[in-house]
Formats: structure tokens, C-alpha cells, sequence
């Protein structure tokens, strides 16, 4: 069968299986994540013998690092894709929940009721608990899923979905509500980005070409974000003790992901007293770092920091650093060259932190925590289906309300409009 033949019954199984998703209960829906869950449990040995399959070929076939930290499958990010799915399980269904119903002077009542979106499309790279997380999530919002995995991780993306395919049918729900291409030609995106008759939304995940790719060639709706050029700003009001611990952490406690912090900036006045003991620990841990000139004077033996520094989503054990001003150059800078995905300030002073919340425009905006926590998971969420950085429809993790809509609702008796 050709690529589009394939994607075109794909396209609408999945259409069809979207208003069975849509019209399933919440228990039904409920018992059915239980039943994946328990299915990738029992199966964990299967499916960490499948990963083996991938991370062999990612091997020889010369994958960076960080693609292979994303690519791992083992029984703590298997007993936590379980536990995702649970989560999800637990939270309240927004399907069907009526807000902001009011009466007007024409006697009627009016309300908005939250709705699945219908069809979605997820592209991801690498990572396969993508999978089991975007299964969980579409299956509770009460949509369909088309799920394209990366080539690299083919054998574990297909294991899980086996485990899919059986929650799904172990209580009477359509095995098209969940569907994984099970082929690698990048055709069957191309089609994919490109049904507006079968799919209603499309959600990337993975480097910035993908995303790119996808933006510009998609003729349906995307939920994206870009890249993750995330950032610490040390305020000269900070606690310096939790100053060290959060850019520690929000920098080295993993390399890979999107909300890993590449910038760190600090305050001039406390610069002097706090990189030192900074630059201590990332050189222990053997992370690069590039710096301006006024941070070279302070640290020894560190590169100069380029303007395409500034720019760079790492996803390595590199970071740039900046002394700046104080709270209005730390923002300014944020603002010009972050990526509007996870930025973080450390300050004592709530007037600063309050400004730091405003001003700076980023889906995720902290103050005192390190931008790891910048997840759907850490968010009780149960899990996300990604992060969008766009600023219609949903922004920052998204979760089961951001795979949902609204539409109108009016409640009369009878009424008729004079």
C-alpha cells in the first residue's frame, strides 16, 4: 500500500474513532488507562528488549548524546510512564464541564461546556514515553490520536503500543482511537500535516528543524514550541545559598531536555561573591562555559560568550553566562533573546519577583525554583502532550484542558428572540 493510501485510511479510522472517544464516560476511560498501565507493567521486559533494539542502531549509527538520553527506555522510566497514566486517570475529566452559566434578561441561560478538540496529530522525536503520555492524555480529553514516533525509537513505540491497543480493547473502546504509523518514511508526515478533512490540531515535539518543518509545511493548526532557551537570573537579592542549588540544578540534573537552563545571568553587585563557587561546581561536573567579559574577569580559564551564545538551546553541558545591570537588564535580555519557554528568578525581594512574573514574556515564569519544574507532570498535570510557547489556545505544558475547546451552550423553554 503507498504512503498515502495508508495515511489516508489512518486519517479516517481516526475520525470515526474520535466520536467514540469523544461520547466514552469517564469510568470507561478511566478503566482503560488502568488497563495500559498495567499492561506496560507486566510487560516491561518486552519493552526495555525493544529499546535495546533502538539504542543499538541510535549507537551505530552515531546519535549525540542527547538524543540517546532521550531514547532510554528502563524499568524507572517505564514504571513511570505507568505512573503517568494513573495520574491522568485520577484527574477530573473536563469533558463536558459547564462554566460561567449565567442568565440573561431574555430569560435564556448561557454557558460555555469544554470539548475534545477531535483528531490529533503528534510528531515526536526520540523520546517513546511520548507515546504511552500522548496515548493517556488524548484518550481522557476524549480525543483520537495519530502518533508518528521518530525512526530511532520504531521497536520501542510499537512495544507500547501493543500495551495501548490492548487497554483500549480490554473495555470496548475503538483500537483506532490510538493509532501509531507504522512506518518510517517521512512521507506519511507530509500527509499527516496535511488532512485537514481527518485531523484537527498538530502537536511537534522534538529539535527545532522538526518543529520548523512542520510550522511551515502544516495546512492544519499547530501546538509548538521552537526550542528551550530557558534562563536563571540571580537577582542581587537573592538568597545566595538557594541562588547555588537552583542554577546547579536547573542546569546539570539533565542536559537534554527543553527546559534545562542555557543562560544564567547575575546581578553585577553579588557577581564577584557567587560565580566562583558556581563555576566550581560546573567544572566538577565537566560543563563548559562561556562567558562575557565581565564573567572572564571573575572565572578563570572560560571562553567568551558570542552573540549566537545567547541564542543556542545547548542541550549539552555548556551555558553561557551574563553579568548584568540588575532586574531591568536581566529582563531585557529574556525578552530579546529567550525562546518565551521557562525563565526563573532568585530574589528575596517580592516587588522584583512580582516584576519578574510580569515582565517577562515566557509560557513559564518562576521565582526561586529551578526551570526543571517546568513539566506537565511536576504541574499535576499527569503528564504533557508538550510545551507551546504560542499564545492562542494553550501555552506552557500542555495537559488534559489544553487538548480540549469550548463551544456555547444555551438553555431555554420555550424562549424565542422579540
Amino acid at each position: 500500500m503507498d504512503i498515502k493510501t495508508y495515511m489516508q485510511q489512518v486519517g479516517q479510522a481516526a475520525r470515526t474513532a474520535s466520536r467514540a472517544a469523544a461520547r466514552a464516560d469517564t469510568c470507561t476511560k478511566n478503566l482503560a488507562l488502568a488497563a495500559i498501565a498495567d499492561a506496560i507493567e507486566r510487560d516491561s521486559a518486552l519493552l526495555q528488549a525493544a529499546n535495546d533494539k533502538d539504542m543499538a542502531a541510535a549507537q551505530a549509527n552515531g546519535l549525540d548524546a542527547a538524543m540517546l538520553d532521550r531514547l532510554v527506555l528502563n524499568a524507572k522510566t517505564i514504571a513511570a510512564m505507568a505512573e503517568g497514566l494513573r495520574e491522568i486517570a485520577a484527574l477530573p475529566d473536563p469533558v463536558g464541564e459547564i462554566a460561567d452559566l449565567k442568565y440573561r434578561p431574555s430569560g435564556i441561560q448561557v454557558g460555555k461546556m469544554r470539548v475534545p478538540l477531535g483528531v490529533i496529530g503528534i510528531i515526536y522525536e526520540s523520546r517513546p514515553n511520548v507515546t504511552a503520555d500522548a496515548a493517556g492524555l488524548c484518550l481522557k480529553s476524549g480525543n483520537a490520536a495519530i502518533l508518528r514516533g521518530g525512526s530511532e525509537a520504531l521497536h520501542s513505540n510499537q512495544a507500547i503500543a501493543a500495551c495501548v491497543r490492548e487497554g483500549l480493547a480490554a473495555t470496548g473502546l475503538p483500537e483506532t482511537v490510538v493509532q501509531v504509523i507504522n512506518t518510517t518514511d517521512r512521507a506519511a508526515v507530509t500527509e499527516l500535516i496535511t488532512m485537514r478533512e481527518y485531523v484537527d490540531v498538530i502537536v511537534p515535539r522534538g529539535g527545532k528543524g522538526l518543529i520548523e518543518r512542520i510550522t511551515n509545511d502544516a495546512r492544519v493548526p499547530v501546538i509548538k514550541h521552537l526550542h528551550g532557551v530557558c534562563h536563571v537570573y540571580i537577582d542581587d537579592h537573592a538568597d545566595l545559598t538557594k541562588a547555588v542549588r537552583i542554577a546547579d540544578n536547573a542546569k546539570t540534573s539533565r542536559y537534554g531536555t527543553c527546559n534545562t537552563t542555557e543562560t544564567l545571568l547575575v546581578a553585577q553587585a553579588v557577581a564577584a561573591q557567587i560565580l566562583p563557587g558556581i563555576a566550581a561546581i560546573y567544572t566538577a561536573k565537566g560543563v563548559e562555559m562561556r562567558g562575557c567579559a565581565i564573567t572572564q574577569g571573575i572565572v578563570d580559564g572560560i571562553g567568551s560568550a558570542s552573540e549566537e551564545d545567547w541564542i543556542t538551546e545547548y542541550l549539552a553541558p555548556i551555558i553561557s553566562i551574563r553579568v548584568v545591570d540588575g532586574l531591568d537588564a536581566a529582563i531585557d535580555h529574556i525578552n530579546r533573546y529567550g525562546s518565551q519557554h521557562t525563565d526563573a528568578i532568585v530574589t528575596e525581594d517580592y516587588t522584583r519577583a512580582r516584576r519578574f512574573l510580569r515582565e517577562v514574556d515566557s509560557s513559564s515564569v518562576m521565582v526561586n525554583a529551578s526551570t526543571r519544574f517546568a513539566d506537565g507532570f511536576e504541574y499535576g498535570l499527569g503528564a504533557e502532550i508538550g510545551i507551546s510557547t504560542d499564545k492562542i489556545h494553550a501555552r506552557g505544558p500542555v495537559g488534559l484542558e489544553g487538548l480540549t475547546s469550548q463551544k456555547w451552550i444555551v438553555l431555554g423553554d420555550g424562549h424565542v428572540r422579540g
